[in-house]
């Protein structure tokens, strides 16, 4: 983005020249640079070579570095991808805006596009980051949203009937809440401490530290969203595992007083299986047997059913 204007622009030596020439403020946007992009960040504008090597590598702790004459800050924002993190380094001084990144950013979609409807120069470069800041801080909302929703959603699938697949997904879940904690609690921690010195940075003004604090308090409510959803994810997973377990305990039962029932039918078959000389003088008709055998044995079955519904077992 050169002067409010959005327009591709390929990254060499030349044209980065130019644009600092000009002495008109500019932000540009790298994404999926190379290493010929981080010598042109090192050599052509001059930033640190610690700030080079720290924009590097990715998977970093949100932080804010001051150098001499600009500022490197690393900031994270939310994608709907694998792990919904994109993190971003931004190079910031009073001539230009570098931001660097490898995963797509949409949230600068609408920056952009706003900037690009003013057809001028950026008058106010703190306000320009505080704006890329802001939409990236931003976009946690409708990812945490949508995490309230898929939460209410399992909830009610785990009273109706639990399954390996809710618990899969209660894990799943909690594994991304912990990914967006380790990004956004080291984010809270930094811009509270800048918030407050905001003025000491360079190209920074008093009028900033309204604008930054603002963004301290998304923060601040982004990290409570966060532990409520956590909590509310444990609240599930016991939920779940109480209803597995109800359930097993109800099978248990049924499965007991199965084998109770047919606990006294063994005894009288095995009674009646016995060579006593009473039993093979009088058991000599079919009326005998549907009476000691098939009748008593019912009657066991009748008045055992009607016990267990009086207790309430069955």
């Amino acid at each position: 983005m050169h002067q409010g204007s959005s327009k591709e622009l390929h990254f060499n030596r030349e044209n980065v020249e130019e644009l600092l020439a000009s002495g008109e403020f500019f932000w540009l946007d790298l994404q999926r640079p190379n290493d010929d992009d981080f010598e042109i960040l090192r050599d052509t504008f001059g930033f640190h070579p610690l700030a080079v090597e720290d924009s590097e590598y990715f998977d970093q702790r949100a932080k804010v570095d001051e150098y001499d004459d600009f500022v490197f800050i690393v900031v994270y924002g939310a994608v709907k991808d694998e792990d919904r993190l994109v993190e971003v380094h931004c190079f910031y001084s009073e001539r230009c805006l570098v931001t660097v990144h490898r995963d797509d950013a949409p949230a600068f979609d609408e920056v952009r596009e706003r900037y690009d409807k003013r057809k001028g120069p950026v008058d106010r470069p703190s306000l320009l980051l505080y704006k890329l800041i802001d939409a990236l801080v931003d976009s946690f909302f409708p990812i945490l949203a949508d995490f309230d929703d898929r939460i209410d959603t399992l909830e009610d699938g785990i009273f109706r009937r639990a399954d390996d697949s809710q618990l899969q997904d209660l894990f799943a879940m909690k594994r991304l809440l912990v990914g967006l904690r380790k990004a956004i609690s080291p984010q809270r921690d930094t811009f509270a401490q800048v918030s407050g010195a905001i003025t000491d940075l360079p190209g920074f003004v008093p009028d900033d530290e309204r604008y930054f604090r603002d963004i301290y308090d998304h923060l601040i409510r982004i990290s409570d969203l966060i532990d409520s959803y956590r909590d509310l994810l444990t609240g599930a997973m016991d939920v779940y595992l109480s209803t597995v377990s109800n359930r097993l305990n109800d099978v248990m039962k049924k499965l007991t007083v199965i084998a109770t029932i047919f606990l006294p039918l063994a005894w009288i078959t095995g009674f009646f299986g016995q060579n006593f000389a009473w039993l093979v003088r009088n058991v000599d008709s079919w009326e005998a047997f549907a009476f000691l055998g098939v009748g008593i044995e019912l009657a066991v079955i009748v008045v055992m059913i009607v016990l267990f519904r009086r207790r309430g077992w069955i």
